[in-house]
């Protein structure tokens, strides 16, 4: 008995060890296939929330397609020229601006460019091959390249450029930023410009000067300029390194490792001249490291309020007070977010009436969608206090999950295949360096979102939009314009360390339109500013001239409207600046009109 017991105990002992081992090399196993996957890669599919936002492309997607025609169009233009010295100024690319310069109704382009490294001599930028570059329109799908008899042959470290009729005489300047010095050119009526940066006051301002929006933020008729400043940039900077997501950052190109420098507004005088009141204005936002701007007004009282995208710090939304002030409302309006912000893009994408923005982001921190409030809560009737409310609501409709592994840069919002509601267009780009070759960055492919409403929200169409969505770049800088005149809107992109390409949209104007060229009388005679609603059929829509604010770029300043089905637009109000209002009726579609202020 006691032999048999004894067998007994060490047959369930060995059980008990042998399965306790096979316990603990599973457990092993499974920690070690864990392990692996610790580090965590924006955008990949997971259990969870990110995992049931994505979106899969319904059925009915837009039969548009984008073509890439820069060869055909004569665009010859390369960014930069020369290799990286890995410092932050050369990496943030340079913007492009959209304008009819010589007044001929066919849009024109011109594209700034970072001549050369940080390491060149003033006498060795002036001689780059890189330089910026004005294309005229020869209105049969072609461009050519003025620069040199324009006066416009610009050799320097150009970042952002903006037209504006800065003195009223109803032809469009030219400001463009730089990394040192800012240039402003006078348009001299005959296709050439003259330099006028000292004598207007704009020059003596010296620093890394970033995005640019025009805007009159007074209404007194003059065009005023708000200058971005990004950081006070020191080529002495040290090269230690700091890991991100995995990847090595020196910090000479970590924006985090400078200072920021606070931003211009420059108030037009009138006379030709322009004095700087930042300060005074309340929107110098010392602590923000800005990259873009934009004029619109959010609170729907008739004065043009500031939004500042800002990379590493709290973005900033300033309230227009209407006596040359402004108060901040960041907080207050929820949108101070602390991210890598970059582009902006304002307009009312869920047509309810209001201005809504949509905001590029840094890797794996989701871009933003800010709906605006107003109609929903009834703002507009408080009688006091700020009005201006918004939600980010990027992962309710479809924008956040897709974001996570991109860097975005350029956007706006446009409606690509005129079904009245307000799609997005994205150039990204990355800001880390390859692995292989740290003198170059890693490219990325752009994103086109289609708008189903407010019902549906956004959809990822890239892949069935052309194969220029196929390819990858370091994009920067972008914007739209319906450069052909056919009724639907092409768009234009900046590549960092590459070429521009245009793409042309094939598609878009099966469905009907209007485009509508506001000229004002007086002053501010390319009504910059004004608000235009449009009701056609069961669909309202709405637009401010000069609000898109992109990154680096200007959009055209002609305003274009999808009608889908529609052969009318019932009704046409203008509220032109100061207040006075323009209604017209029954309109017939697939026309570009021009309005007049009367």
């Amino acid at each position: 008995m006691v032999k048999r017991k004894t067998k007994r105990k060490k047959r369930l002992t060995f059980a008990i060890i042998s399965g306790s081992i096979f316990v603990v090399l599973i457990l092993v196993f499974f920690f070690y296939k864990s392990g692996k996957k610790q580090s965590y890669t924006p955008g990949e599919k997971i259990e969870g929330l990110t995992s049931e936002l994505s979106r899969n492309l319904p059925e009915g997607y837009p039969e548009v397609t984008f073509q890439d025609v820069t060869k055909e169009a004569g665009i010859d233009f390369q960014h930069y020229s020369g290799e990286r010295t890995i410092q932050l100024p050369e990496d943030m690319g340079s913007g492009l601006a959209w304008g009819d310069y010589d007044n001929d109704g066919w849009q024109d382009f011109f594209i700034a460019n970072f001549s050369g490294s940080m390491d060149l001599s003033d006498e060795e930028l002036r001689s780059s091959p890189a330089h910026s570059q004005l294309y005229h329109n020869n209105q049969d799908g072609t461009f050519t390249e003025v620069s040199a008899s324009a006066g416009l042959d610009l050799r320097a470290r150009a970042n952002a450029c903006a037209w504006g009729d800065y003195d009223n005489d109803g032809r469009l300047d030219l400001f463009v930023s730089c990394f040192g010095k800012n240039y402003l050119y006078h348009n001299n009526g005959d296709g050439t410009f003259a330099e006028v940066s000292r004598e207007t006051g704009i020059s003596k301002y010296q620093n890394y000067w970033a995005g640019i929006s025009w805007g009159d933020y007074n209404l007194d008729g003059n065009l005023d300029l708000y200058v971005c400043g990004y950081v006070d940039y020191q080529t002495s900077a040290n090269k230690s390194t700091a890991l991100q997501y995995n990847a090595e950052v020196p910090t000479s190109i970590n924006p985090s490792s400078f200072k920021p420098i606070g931003n211009l507004l420059f108030r037009n005088n009138g006379n030709g001249t322009f004095t700087e009141v930042a300060e005074k204005a309340g929107v110098r936002n010392g602590s923000g490291r800005s990259l873009s701007a934009a004029w619109c007004d959010f609170d729907d009282d008739g004065l043009p309020d500031l939004y500042v995208a800002n990379d590493v710090s709290d973005n900033a939304l300033f309230r227009n007070n209407g006596d040359g002030t402004f108060e901040d409302v960041s907080y207050n309006s929820f949108v101070a977010d602390y991210r890598g912000a970059m582009g902006i893009g304002a307009g009312d994408w869920d047509n309810d009436g209001d201005f809504d923005m949509f905001i590029t982001h840094w890797i794996a921190q989701e871009n933003a969608l800010y709906s605006n409030l107003m109609s929903q809560l009834n703002t507009k009737n408080i009688s006091s206090g700020n009005k201006i409310k918004f939600m980010d609501e990027a992962d309710r409709y479809g924008l956040g999950q897709i974001a996570l592994q991109f860097i975005g840069f350029g956007t706006f919002f446009f409606d690509y295949n005129n079904d009245t509601k307000l799609d997005i267009f994205i150039a990204n780009g990355s800001t880390f360096q390859k692995r292989d070759n740290p003198k170059e960055l890693i490219p990325m492919k752009d994103q086109l979102l289609w708008n189903q409403g407010p019902k549906e929200g956004f959809f990822d169409v890239s892949l069935v939009s052309g194969d220029y969505f196929s390819e990858a770049h370091v994009g920067r800088g972008a914007a739209y314009a319906d450069y052909d005149n056919d009724g639907d809107l092409d768009v234009l992109v900046s590549n960092n360390i590459g070429t521009a390409r245009l793409l042309k949209n094939e598609g878009g104007n099966k469905q009907n339109w209007i485009s509508l060229n506001l000229k004002k009388s007086g002053k501010n005679i390319f009504g910059v500013g004004a608000k235009i609603k449009l009701v056609s059929g069961q669909t309202q829509q709405v637009r401010q001239v000069g609000s898109q604010g992109s990154y680096f770029s200007q959009t055209s300043l002609i305003q274009h409207f999808g009608l889908s089905d529609q052969h009318m637009v019932d009704t046409l109000e203008v509220t032109w600046p100061g207040g006075k209002k323009q209604v017209m009726h029954q309109l017939a579609a697939n026309q570009l009109i021009t309005i007049t202020e009367q």
